[in-house]
């Protein structure tokens, strides 16, 4: 008897016990590190509750029903058929529950919806597979690739503390303003994920979804593409540091400096002709860097999706071609433009890179100004 009296008493403590480190458990949502991801956090924990008191509810008067009313006790069923009182009871209380829980969510999704009198715009646009960035309000704008190395994808490397969540160039942005997200894709459905602002939306080819977030505190927040986007869906990490304003003002002063820096660098290219061994340096660590997921380090690719660039009609044959695929992209594929992905110097040096390597052996020195001709033709 005392030990049922225990397990009785053992229930509502384990309840509590529950709520009271819930924030820490991995089984449930996390409170996120802004207003409104801790709004959407408490809104869960109120549904979640009240789901537990419908459950014990239920689940008592069932058992007692069981236990008390069985048949081997002598207890006769009530005999009663179309009860309009009960009827209406049993409609109305979960309609005064949907109503009751429905008052709360409608507030949160409203504020969550709401990007008015934003501080900040940031375009983020979902390519396969990477993030391009750009500040609508300043004069900068850049992809973010995975930067896990490819020896700790393949094994070779133990895994780091942040396997396949690294990034080249994360997203920067203040804290204590209002950021506003427009999201949209190149191609296919990404999701543009980070759980610690509570947002999660979908980039569709052709439309434009917005988000928005205040991060009260400087940090560190990673995210994921959450939509199964193609092969290296994997491969397509978000990372997003939050700035002091001060700080913030120092970073964007220094990427514009940079950009303008890279702007007039490509000028300069313009009137050089780099030599076959300084474009082949750099154009192997482009390839590697960018190519290699899909068309292998060693050339070959992976027929029928991604072609072998060994021994292919274009990277040995036809140079206005291999120009225009890296610049165009082939629509339909999963081959994207390249041409805001890297710089006039990277793109000529892998284009020659891969006329000369796998012993492709063309012998072929692209130039940076027949790629830009090219792309002024375009008007890019």
């Amino acid at each position: 008897m005392a030990k049922t009296r225990s397990w009785r008493w053992s229930l509502p403590a384990l309840l509590l016990a529950g709520q009271a480190h819930a924030t820490g458990s991995q089984f449930n949502m996390t409170p996120g590190v802004t207003d409104i991801s801790q709004r959407v956090y408490d809104l869960h924990m109120t549904i979640f509750w009240i789901c537990c008191a419908i459950g014990l509810v239920v689940f008592t008067a069932m058992f007692v029903s069981i236990i008390l009313h069985r048949k081997s006790r002598g207890v006769e069923p009530a005999t009663f058929h179309e009860s309009t009182k009960v009827e209406i009871i049993w409609t109305a209380i979960p309609v005064l529950i949907l109503i009751v829980m429905a008052i709360p969510a409608t507030k949160v999704l409203i504020a969550m919806e709401d990007t008015s009198d934003s501080d900040v715009t940031v375009l983020i646009t979902g390519s396969q597979w990477r993030w391009h960035y750009e500040y609508l309000d300043y004069n900068i704008d850049y992809f973010s690739i995975l930067a896990t190395p490819r020896g700790q994808i393949e094994g070779r490397l133990p895994k780091g503390d942040n396997y396949l969540l690294e990034v080249d160039r994360p997203l920067v942005i203040p804290t204590g303003k209002k950021i506003r997200f427009l999201m949209t894709s190149d191609d296919v459905i990404h999701s543009w994920w980070v759980p610690a602002f509570a947002i999660k939306k979908d980039t569709n080819p052709g439309f434009i979804n917005e988000a928005w977030t205040m991060v009260n505190e400087p940090g560190i927040y990673r995210g994921q593409c959450a939509e199964l986007c193609g092969m290296d869906h994997g491969f397509m990490p978000i990372v997003v540091i939050a700035k002091e304003p001060e700080d913030f003002a120092i970073w964007v002063e220094q990427e514009e400096a940079r950009i303008a820096a890279i702007r007039e660098e490509e000028q300069r290219l313009l009137a050089l002709r780099m030599d076959i061994d300084e474009q082949m340096a750099l154009g192997e660590r482009v390839y590697l860097a960018h190519c290699a997921a899909c068309h292998q380090p060693s050339g070959e690719g992976l027929p029928p999706m991604f072609p072998a660039l060994k021994a292919n009609r274009v990277t040995t044959e036809d140079r206005a071609e291999h120009i225009k695929v890296m610049v165009d992209g082939r629509p339909g594929t999963s081959m994207a433009s390249f041409a805001r992905q890297l710089s006039l110097r990277e793109l000529t040096s892998v284009i020659t890179y891969t006329r000369n390597a796998w012993g492709n052996d063309t012998g072929d020195v692209v130039q940076a100004v027949e790629v830009y001709e090219y792309m002024q033709g375009k008007g890019e």
